[in-house]
């Protein structure tokens, strides 16, 4: 077989992982060498459904020991099988990097043989890039559960970024559909991984030429769809994974149905819950928020209609209005409409003069969905006002989802239920 023919194989097989994002490396280039993994080396691309594309993403083989049910490259599957040598994936990673193609390598793989088999292989490629090749352009590498920890480290030491995927939310769903992989071999090397990224940040700071460890930090994955783990206990395992293990993120991938497990789902692939979480996963990190606040035991899944936002929000209408001269940051941070950019220029703004509503036009403030959540000098926007008594029931409302990604609320309603929930100051 030939090396476009391993390409198209390999290449196919690796779109189901969806951890592919930007560098946050700082890697230098060096005198001798190619490449930089400076913050902005990554060159994106995006598919229809908003997917990075940018890295050249790979796998090693598909030739796999293990029979994960959910997984395309499960052993027991009937699949074109191909494996790359290290020599083919160093050659085309140059190759592709010297004609502009991509600005890096995104490079995983099946389980050849056994985790120490295939970790070796990983390590010998990315020892002929960053040595042989003098690549210093960005690498990010899929850690193999079950590997060695002195092959880990080995690895951490040649790649920018390194990950080790979780797939399944729960042990017990790991127990029916991946019955060679386990909580522990998951969990053991991404507490290896955090603890060897904290010790070479202290060797960096006493020491500027010490060898930095994954500069870009880990990251994993979680499928999303096709076990019946709500919402609310995949946030919160999202959640503790960030505080445990100092996650830089973590993604989620609608199960696409590639199964012939009568208990995994043949449906359409749930972009939109997927979605929903990436939202609220960004309120996990940069907005304050808690798991716990965004869902309950009474409401384990996001409102498809939705964001997690407006929907903590209109949960929560006692915090609100928001003044916008007086309020806090942190709530500024809650408000629908008003992101972290808007929260910083109205702090900012606020110290010189108190703020209405034209001022926020002139800060280039999109209030179109807070103006129901915020007040300027004790008064709403347009003079309208929020009727409590009408803006709950409609989180209870059962509308056809299908066609709605982000909405504002109001856009959903007829004019006389706008005007029901809306009144004159």
């Amino acid at each position: 077989m030939d090396v476009f023919d391993k390409l198209t194989i390999l290449s196919g097989a690796a779109k189901y992982d969806v951890s592919c994002t930007s560098s946050g490396s700082e890697r230098q280039n060096k005198a001798d060498g190619i490449g930089s993994a400076s913050k902005c080396g990554i060159c994106h691309t995006w598919t229809g459904d908003g997917r990075c594309v940018s890295l050249l993403k790979i796998l090693f083989t598909n030739f796999c020991a293990y029979d994960c049910q959910y997984c395309v490259n499960r052993s027991s599957n009937d699949v074109p099988r191909a494996s790359f040598t290290p020599e083919e994936i160093a050659e085309l990673t140059i190759n592709f990097y010297k004609r502009n193609y991509i600005e890096g390598l995104f490079l995983s793989s099946a389980v050849l043989k056994n985790p120490d088999y295939t970790a070796e292989l990983l390590i010998k490629t990315l020892s002929l890039l960053r040595n042989e090749y003098k690549f210093n352009g960005y690498i990010h590498v899929k850690a193999i559960p079950g590997a060695s920890p002195f092959l880990i480290e080995r690895l951490g030491y040649l790649a920018d970024r390194i990950s080790v995927n979780i797939e399944l939310p729960s042990e017990q769903s790991l127990a029916s559909f991946a019955p060679q992989k386990s909580k522990a071999s998951i969990l053991a090397p991404m507490k290896q991984i955090r603890s060897s990224i904290e010790e070479s940040a202290h060797s960096l700071s006493i020491y500027r030429h010490a060898e930095k460890f994954a500069p870009a930090g880990q990251s994993t994955q979680i499928i999303i769809g096709a076990t019946p783990e709500s919402d609310r206990k995949i946030l919160t395992l999202s959640e503790a994974l960030y505080r445990k293990y100092s996650l830089k993120r973590v993604f989620y991938s609608a199960y696409v149905p590639v199964g012939t497990n009568p208990l995994l789902p043949v449906a359409q692939p749930p972009l939109l819950r997927e979605h929903r979480l990436y939202q609220a996963d960004w309120l996990l990190r940069y907005y304050g928020f808690n798991a716990d606040e965004l869902l309950d035991e009474k409401t384990p899944d996001f409102n498809p209609i939705i964001d997690p936002k407006s929907n903590w929000a209109l949960a929560h209408l006692d915090q609100f209005p928001t003044e916008i001269n007086t309020a806090p940051y942190e709530m500024l941070l809650r408000t629908p409409g008003i992101g972290i950019r808007g929260a910083q220029k109205i702090t900012a703004a606020r110290r010189a003069h108190i703020l209405d509503f034209e001022d926020l036009k002139k800060l280039r403030i999109s209030i179109k969905r807070a103006r129901y959540f915020i007040t300027c000098k004790g008064k709403y926007a347009d003079g309208i006002k929020i009727r409590q008594e009408y803006l709950s029931p409609l989180l209870l409302a059962e509308k056809p989802v299908a066609q709605y990604g982000q909405v504002n609320i109001f856009d959903m309603l007829p004019k006389e239920e706008t005007a029901k929930c809306l009144t004159a100051n």
